[in-house]
């Protein structure tokens, strides 16, 4: 394999998220500041998914106080903690460029009803385990201990209260 391939794969994640043009996701994102560390939420609309290999990005685009504000992630960044999706979205391009100049609902995309929120991920790379010679399994010789419990209720003479 090149040498620049075989560092580039111990760089990517073993599973990525299924992300579709149009889906309303959250992306969870690490943050520093100073030695402190925090994960912040940014929740969008992918307006475009660009690049391949290492260098997949994808663009996420929300309103915040009646400013559009759009954040491009890299797919494969160990600053992109997690990636949840929110939502399924109809989009029949492949970029989504005109919800810049819109406002309001209409800056939205139209809900896949019928779809189900599945956070779906993609697996690039197996996880190898290193396994070890296999042994029989372990039985267990003890007997489980039951214990029967009666309950032994008494009956009491009423007497009858007579007016």
């Amino acid at each position: 394999m090149d040498i620049i391939k075989s560092i580039e794969h111990e760089q990517l994640k073993n599973k990525i998220p299924d992300l579709h043009v149009g889906d309303t996701i959250r992306v969870h994102q690490r943050i520093k500041e100073g030695n402190r560390e925090r994960i912040q939420v940014f929740e969008g609309i992918i307006i475009k998914k660009q690049g391949g290999g290492l260098n997949a990005t994808f663009t996420v685009r929300r309103v915040a106080y009646g400013v559009g504000v759009e954040k491009t992630f890299l797919i494969h960044s160990p600053m992109v903690e997690k990636v949840e999706v929110v939502r399924v979205g109809k989009a029949r391009r492949a970029k989504l460029y005109y919800l810049r100049d819109r406002v309001g609902k209409s800056a939205k995309t139209k809900e896949n009803l019928g779809a189900r929120i599945e956070n779906k991920e993609i697996t690039l790379k197996e996880d190898l385990v290193e396994e070890a010679p296999e042994e029989a399994p372990a039985i267990e010789t003890e007997t489980p201990v039951v214990e029967e419990t009666v309950d032994t209720v008494s009956e009491e003479v009423v007497e009858e209260v007579k007016e």
